[in-house]
């Protein structure tokens, strides 16, 4: 079975200019055209771009995702290449893991911040960031 750039975008969650920008940007060589030059997508194409989808989506560049993509292509004498790629790619993922959690822990901290401020009716319950609260306030009205 084919599907149309329409067809692969929706299955895929993407826009069609997407599909086109990864096909411009050269992440695509395995996408098959018809003489009119439009793009038929086969279903092995799916686990390609799930792939590169994954790839984007933890922060790997473009230009880096072409290098894996060629190195595929090339075949078995580029294992060693793809694999130091996906150790480097997994180390940086699990780095920006450990920054989100922090920013996920300062988050939830202002959470309980203003959800105890909301059920008493005032921020001045705790204490004296209020105080400072207030004065910036006060300042930024005032001035």
């Amino acid at each position: 079975m084919t599907y149309t750039i329409t067809q692969v975008a929706a299955k895929m969650g993407l826009t069609t200019y997407t599909v086109r920008y990864y096909d411009k940007e050269g992440l695509l060589p395995f996408v098959d055209r018809t003489k009119s030059g439009t793009r038929i997508f086969k279903e092995s194409d799916f686990e390609w771009l799930s792939l590169i989808i994954c790839l984007k989506h933890s922060g790997m560049a473009i230009k880096d995702i072409k290098i894996f993509i060629n190195w595929c292509l090339e075949g078995d004498s580029t294992l060693e290449k793809r694999l130091n790629m996906f150790n480097e790619h997994k180390k940086n993922v699990a780095e920006k893991m450990v920054e989100l959690k922090k920013h996920m822990n300062k988050l939830d901290d202002k959470i309980q911040y203003y959800q105890i401020a909301v059920e008493a009716g005032t921020e001045s319950i705790h204490g004296k960031c209020a105080c400072i609260q207030s004065k910036i306030q006060q300042k930024f009205f005032q001035g």
